[in-house]
């Protein structure tokens, strides 16, 4: 063997590694891709089945989308999930932004029926101040909950507002700015889908 084929040999072999390499990286980025997609995906439906609470659907909200843009709903482009029941309309799940909240957004899913009831709400993510806009979480308090069943007739529209503001909805000790800003978003949301419901369920989007 010439002393001049050793380096080639050798390049020979640390490409065939760094091929052995990439092929390997590549591998775990495509299986730990497809987890973390698997888990979002199970995650944002555990969110759609708690804010859908009681009630009765037999599609898949995920699969059933439209992309929205409306200053009511939030600064950007949001995702509205569609529930049905036997491919009749039963409800919306509006992902509206709340952009006044005390440290920023405030992330939200509004879960409306057709008849303009409110399923449910439930805070996605949010930078409030720990121990007092967090209140806002379900996990805190029972704060959130109080929205299902209310609709733009109940409470009547001037009382769409926390109290301080002479509305209804209560405020939390020291912090009332978070709630004010989430109050302000479903009521939004509750007029946009009031406004655009069959826009929202039109098979046409």
């Amino acid at each position: 063997m010439s002393e001049s084929s050793i380096p080639v040999s050798a390049g020979r072999m640390l490409g065939v590694f760094s091929l052995i390499g990439i092929g390997l990286v590549s591998l775990f980025f495509y299986l730990t891709g497809h987890k973390i997609s698997q888990n979002e995906h199970e995650a944002l439906l555990h969110s759609l089945q708690t804010v859908l609470a009681g009630t009765v659907y037999d599609n898949d909200p995920t699969a059933d989308t439209i992309q929205v843009q409306d200053a009511g709903l939030g600064p950007e482009a949001v995702t509205i999930f569609r529930a049905r029941n036997q491919d009749k309309p039963v409800a919306a799940v509006i992902t509206a932004i709340a952009p006044d909240g005390y440290n920023g957004n405030i992330k939200l899913l509004i879960a409306v029926h057709t008849d303009g009831t409110l399923a449910g709400v439930r805070v996605v993510s949010h930078k409030e101040t720990p121990g007092l806009g967090d209140d806002i979480e379900a996990e805190r308090s029972n704060w959130i909950l109080t929205f299902a069943g209310k609709s733009l007739a109940q409470p009547e529209p001037k009382l769409w507002a926390v109290k301080r503001d002479g509305g209804s909805f209560d405020q939390f000790t020291g912090a009332t700015i978070t709630p004010r800003a989430v109050v302000k978003a479903v009521k939004n949301a509750l007029h946009y889908f009031a406004a655009n419901q069959s826009v929202i369920f039109s098979d046409a989007q």
